[in-house]
């Protein structure tokens, strides 16, 4: 079993996601689309591999939005291998932007957030048994509208958290974060946009080492439910 993992930026790592997936057996092969040294210039020109040569894929996070001219040199390409791996029913799971990417590619689309989500958020699911009610660790300041025929399973105040369509999930939220990762993210200019939004960002990262077995252990039982409940559809 093969796992294709899509790393937008060097920033965004899949932790306990990446984790699972081992145990279960998956093969995991990480390609990284902006590269260290192209950060602060991201519209790189990237070749997607034929996603039918996989039987998962797995776009992550990103700092950026899908909506970013900076990065429409990739995200147009992305949306299209993502539409084709759906729609040959190659299973997705997307993370955050990997989420927002994923709605987008099926026909929904991507706006701005009343108000950015930063933190630990417990989120209202109609199905806890596939996604729980958290806390899941949010950093977005966008979100997406569900794409025709998708069934929202989780929400919070303010965006969609949770959607299944076929045999994808799209995730709002962040289920592979790690103390190490969000430690990176805030060295990088994440400290600044939670100072911006009134929120310490000292305390969120030792929040986050505080609760990371159990933070963990919630992602692992996500991963499990949507291998045995969705990807086998």
């Amino acid at each position: 079993m093969r796992a294709l993992l899509i790393h937008h930026d060097h920033l965004s790592i899949p932790g306990p996601v990446g984790e699972r997936l081992t145990e279960h057996g998956w093969d995991l092969e990480e390609r990284l689309i902006v590269p260290e040294d192209r950060h602060r210039a991201p519209g790189v020109d990237f070749q997607f591999p034929d996603p039918l040569a996989w039987d998962l894929i797995v776009p992550m996070g990103s700092p950026w939005s899908v909506n970013d001219e900076l990065v429409a040199s990739w995200v147009g390409p992305e949306l299209a291998m993502l539409g084709k791996a759906h729609a040959a029913g190659v299973p997705i799971l997307g993370i955050c932007f990997g989420g927002q990417a994923l709605a987008a590619a099926l026909g929904g689309t991507v706006e701005r957030a009343p108000r950015p989500e930063m933190g630990w958020v417990e989120v209202e699911t109609d199905d806890p048994s596939l996604v729980g009610p958290g806390p899941w660790f949010q950093f977005h300041y966008d979100r997406w509208t569900l794409p025709p025929g998708a069934v929202e399973i989780a929400r919070s105040a303010v965006s969609s958290q949770a959607f299944v369509i076929g045999r994808s999930l799209g995730l709002q939220f962040h289920p592979e974060i790690t103390a190490a990762e969000l430690e990176s993210w805030l060295v990088n200019g994440g400290a600044a946009h939670m100072r911006a939004e009134g929120i310490d960002p000292d305390a969120v990262l030792a929040d986050v080492r505080r609760t990371e077995a159990a933070a963990a252990a919630r992602t692992h039982t996500l991963v499990d439910a949507f291998l045995t409940r969705v990807a086998t559809v």
